[in-house]
């Protein structure tokens, strides 16, 4: 009875009043810009990040992560439709002695009108703009990196991220198999008229794990689908309350491998969620009911099978989560944001469990710097 008078709770505030807190602040999105033409500019990224767990469940181990990420990049716009980039991703985990991980990033990205391709470091992670239960924020953390390609188109009626990136490359002979991951994203506006905007999310993520020349042929080609489908309805105001909005969606997963090796086969869940932004920060509910559910790439508190240090393997099939969730963003001077987030949540199904929560705290710089202009 409880899990169903959290359901009509939150679809009664939905009519009353985003999916996830804003992301944009976090964001680094470099395209080619025709006022720049044969300018060489050096744009710097840094993202200094705190994300403590204070979880005590079979599903998401709690600890803590502290750095920060920094993203060096050279950018040349060599014609107003074209951009190209070179530069380096560093994080830097405290408490750990060195630089955690080096990457290079580079790019080529064309733009026309509405349409933009990206060859190499794609906009990726929380980019991509997926439900949780598909991508787990904390990866924009660790590591958001995804080398590919990607099409993006951005109209008013319609947004849509279609990409492909691979992860694990094999050479001949090679002791480990190759990965690959892609998807699609995509939004499209029904109706937007004096505040009130209607849409219709999709979106699916796929991972394959495979090919023809390792070493490993006694491990099976392996395929795995998570997808998405929703609607959105949002209606902004003037004032204190900026805006109100209910976003809900059915996510789904399937194994498409031929030999199927996983604990289950297929499963859904409702991803339910109900909110309002306002001058003083943004406040979100958010019910999750899984079934048999398996993600590739998100966050694990939503997982039927646990994948945890001490439990894994574990499996409950049917997961019923409410989160209650609070965050406050500023731009506390031009190009340096704060994003302060605390996020509590209720296992409805084990009624004996504590509160359980997590909180973050960013500061993000996002700045670039004209260095000269080739002729």
């Amino acid at each position: 009875m409880r899990r169903y008078l959290v359901l009509v709770f939150l679809l009664f505030l939905g009519k009353a009043s985003l999916c996830q807190f804003n992301n944009a602040a976090l964001e680094n999105r470099i395209r080619p810009d025709s006022s720049l033409t044969g300018e060489l500019h050096f744009d710097f990224y840094n993202l200094n990040f705190v994300r403590n767990y204070e979880y005590t469940n079979n599903f998401h181990d709690g600890y803590t992560i502290y750095g920060a990420q920094f993203q060096p990049q050279l950018v040349y716009y060599a014609h107003p439709n074209l951009a190209l980039t070179g530069g380096v991703f560093y994080r830097k985990d405290f408490g750990n002695g060195g630089i955690s991980l080096v990457k290079p990033l580079f790019s080529i990205k064309y733009q026309k009108n509405d349409l933009s391709l990206i060859f190499g470091s794609l906009e990726g992670g929380i980019q991509h703009h997926y439900v949780e239960p598909i991508y787990d924020f904390e990866r924009q953390l660790t590591n958001p990196l995804e080398y590919g390609t990607q099409f993006l188109l951005e109209k008013k009626a319609i947004k849509l991220d279609a990409w492909i990136a691979w992860q694990n490359m094999i050479y001949k002979g090679s002791d480990y198999k190759e990965e690959i991951i892609g998807g699609l994203s995509m939004e499209a506006t029904v109706t937007e008229d004096n505040g009130w905007k209607l849409s219709l999310p999709g979106q699916f993520l796929a991972q394959h794990r495979g090919g023809q020349i390792d070493e490993l042929k006694q491990i099976p080609v392996q395929t795995l689908f998570n997808g998405a489908t929703g609607i959105k309805l949002h209606k902004k105001f003037q004032g204190k309350v900026k805006e109100v909005y209910t976003d809900n969606y059915i996510v789904g997963y399937k194994d498409l491998s031929r030999q199927r090796d996983q604990n289950y086969l297929g499963g859904f869940g409702l991803w339910l969620t109900a909110g309002m932004e306002t001058r003083y920060g943004s406040l979100l509910a958010t019910y999750w009911g899984g079934n048999n559910f398996i993600t590739i790439k998100g966050m694990p508190l939503y997982e039927s099978l646990s994948e945890n240090l001490y439990d894994q393997g574990f499996t409950q099939n049917h997961r019923n989560v409410l989160s209650v969730r609070y965050a406050y963003q500023k731009e506390l001077l031009p190009n340096f944001y704060l994003d302060v987030r605390f996020e509590p949540h209720f296992d409805l199904d084990h009624a004996d469990h504590q509160l359980q929560f997590n909180h973050s705290f960013f500061l993000t710089y996002k700045k670039s710097f004209k260095l000269l202009k080739i002729k």
